[in-house]
């Protein structure tokens, strides 16, 4: 069973979907209580960084986060890998804090022409080996919609990255803590293969 974390900051609906596809059973979690019977965690989110941070600091989820036994995997979708982190260019709020990391604006170089936010279909290439990522296909596509990454500053906890005219994490592992920067629930069979490797951490 895996929990997905709800503060209002995500459209929820199509990871269930996607997981209901794959076999796998999920619950919609609102409050710390059901966090802390959890097995498995998804934290998605879409909008600003102070938005989802306030919107967890509010709920008591953001203590409740904390308080998860490290042995439990946990997976930040977009946002949700973002609030991961322990403060964004975005915001003013502190962010989680759970990896060491920072987020930045994406600043693509001008003659890149490339608009932010990122928006659409980019290929992710795989940096360290990790179980959410075995049998991992070089050329898999995800979709992605965001202005701002994910900086770690240890090198070790980056997964995987993508280029946008800057070169940026698009995956990130610390332990069984992991965050995707784009959508896996949008990206069709790709995103099926990732949903099935987190189902079987």
């Amino acid at each position: 069973m895996i929990s997905i974390i709800d503060c209002g900051i995500s459209n929820f609906g199509s990871i269930q979907n996607m997981l209901k596809k794959i076999g796998e059973e999920s619950i919609v979690i609102t409050s710390p209580v059901e966090l802390e019977k959890a097995t498995k965690v998804i934290l998605p989110g879409v909008g600003s960084f102070d938005h989802g941070m306030g919107a967890l600091n509010e709920s008591g989820m953001s203590e409740a986060i904390l308080k998860i036994d490290k042995s439990i995997p946990i997976l930040g979708i977009c946002l949700g890998m973002q609030l991961m982190s322990k403060r964004s260019e975005e915001g003013v709020l502190d962010g989680l804090g759970i990896i060491d990391a920072e987020c930045k604006r994406i600043h693509a170089p001008k003659e890149a022409n490339l608009k932010v936010p990122h928006m659409g279909w980019n290929t992710v290439h795989q940096r360290k080996k990790s179980l959410l990522l075995s049998n991992f296909e070089e050329d898999s596509r995800f979709y992605f919609v965001h202005s701002y990454y994910v900086e770690c500053n240890n090198e070790s906890d980056v997964l995987a990255s993508s280029y946008y005219g800057v070169e940026f994490s698009s995956m990130i592992q610390h332990g069984n803590i992991y965050g995707v920067q784009f959508h896996p629930e949008k990206s069709h069979r790709f995103g099926i293969n990732l949903f099935q490797k987190f189902s079987k951490l």
